[in-house]
């Protein structure tokens, strides 16, 4: 047998996307992962353990629990404002599998996929594993929609997949950009995929739902997760929100390629969603502290500058010392602090760095502190550099 290689989707799709922290050496600080730091709310805990005592331990419903997607359909109903059944929600592990069954649900081979960037590069790859083709859209400079752009690109398109709260640039869509593109998608058989995962953590703006826009309903997919909300990363469980065919659709993906959820899991999410915000309310006034250090210590190095997020717990920060973002990211890494290169984010993304204030205060601090010691010896070196690369297309 010759030597393994990966078969041609993962090698040509896949090497280049969805990167590990670039930089783990040991005493380094993490300013670069998309995780709450702070642990599963207890109630939650002891819902899972009771949940297992009592014996959900086998296989369940493929779609998810009839309990729990009963609750999702409330909130749901509850936010958009007429019924919403069952056979409209699927339950999945988590967001990232919700996005994956969408994408392999609805879109075909040679299928566009628009997609305003900078933005979470797990959209272009699914886009590409189900055979699509990604049309990235660059947005305005302030982070919002270009509706110019959109007008241009949207024609024939099958998909738009949206992140608001947007992971990486905090960017918080209102509710008119999201009526304005009902509007460019009226008539049209072009779907919508908003994925509202940090609508919990906005900053001083008011957050509108997609599920609130009454125009997008019949094309919407709608996905969440408990991931970020109430700190269930390891747990992997979230759901698709979408008409019901369409729904259908997404949970046979979705059964496919995962089986059921965890029983357990799902009861303990039950658990979650009868929070009152008890739950959550402490964990984002930390994030709003930390969103205003971060930005404080941030706008006193020189060489950054950076728009306080709306949404979401990412700075999405400019340099101007004209390395690409990766090279940028290995000699931060070098100094013992970790980001991600905004590079990895979309073209668009590239001349930035994404840090995470999902860490500590302390850790906020020293990071930042070595990052500004980096960021003061790439000032002081006598090279002439360039402006970092980009697309002449992006802001």
């Amino acid at each position: 047998m010759e030597s393994f290689q990966a078969s041609s989707a993962i090698a040509r799709i896949l090497s280049h996307s969805q990167r590990p922290a670039s930089f783990t050496a040991a005493g380094a600080i993490s300013l670069s992962m998309g995780e709450p730091d702070f642990p599963t709310p207890e109630p939650i805990v002891r819902a899972a353990a009771q949940a297992f005592a009592d014996g959900w331990t086998r296989y369940g419903d493929f779609d998810g629990d009839p309990e729990l997607r009963g609750a999702i359909a409330r909130r749901v109903e509850s936010v958009r404002g007429f019924a919403c059944s069952n056979e409209e929600i699927a339950v999945t592990h988590g967001a990232t599998a919700g996005i994956a069954a969408a994408m392999v649900a609805v879109v075909d081979p040679g299928d566009r996929v628009v997609i305003p960037e900078p933005t979470y590069s797990l959209y272009h790859d699914l886009a590409r594993l189900a055979g699509g083709t990604p049309a990235p859209v660059p947005v305005r400079a302030d982070h919002h929609l270009d509706f110019d752009a959109l007008k241009r690109e949207l024609p024939g398109a099958r998909l738009i997949v949206l992140c608001n709260p947007c992971n990486p640039t905090g960017a918080v869509f209102s509710r008119a950009e999201l009526v304005q593109l009902s509007r460019l998608l009226a008539g049209t058989d072009t779907l919508a995929l908003v994925d509202e995962a940090y609508d919990h953590f906005v900053y001083g703006v008011e957050f509108t739902s997609c599920l609130s826009i009454a125009a997008l309903n019949e094309r919407l997919i709608h996905v969440q997760t408990f991931s970020k909300t109430y700190a269930m990363t390891g747990w992997r469980i979230g759901y698709v929100a979408a008409r019901r065919d369409i729904a259908r659709a997404i949970g046979r993906a979705h059964r496919t390629f995962n089986g059921p959820v965890n029983a357990a899991v799902q009861r303990a999410a039950l658990r979650a969603l009868h929070d009152d915000g008890a739950l959550v309310r402490p964990m984002l006034d930390r994030y709003s502290r930390r969103r205003d250090l971060m930005i404080d210590l941030l706008r006193r190095i020189p060489g950054l500058e950076c728009r306080a997020p709306e949404g979401a717990f990412y700075v999405f920060a400019k340099y101007r010392n004209g390395l690409a973002a990766a090279d940028l990211v290995r000699r931060l890494g070098e100094g013992g602090v970790m980001v991600r290169a905004g590079s990895e984010f979309g073209a668009c993304g590239e001349g930035h760095i994404r840090l995470s204030f999902a860490a500590s205060e302390p850790d906020i601090e020293e990071g930042l502190r070595r990052l500004r010691a980096v960021m003061d010896r790439l000032e002081a070196e006598p090279l002439a550099r360039g402006k970092p690369p980009s697309l002449a297309y992006c802001s």
